[in-house]
């Protein structure tokens, strides 16, 4: 997985009814543009995540300029 500054994280619900959370990628702390990541999600809350099999990476909408 790999992701830059401004993409969105995804986290799928895990259960049934759970919704999907998805947060921005506000930095990458993984070399070459791998996790951990430093993600804000709309609440406000931070978080610094490893991405597991239940999270998927979206491009931001911007032109993609190479951050890593």
């Amino acid at each position: 997985m790999r992701a830059t500054k401004g993409d969105h994280l995804v986290q799928h619900g895990r259960v049934v009814g759970q919704h999907d959370k998805t947060g921005e990628i506000v930095q990458v702390l993984g070399e070459n543009g791998t996790p951990p990541y430093r993600v804000r999600f709309s609440d406000g809350h931070e978080s610094i995540m490893a991405p597991g099999p239940d999270c998927a990476v979206r491009p931001s909408a911007e032109p993609r300029k190479e951050q890593w």
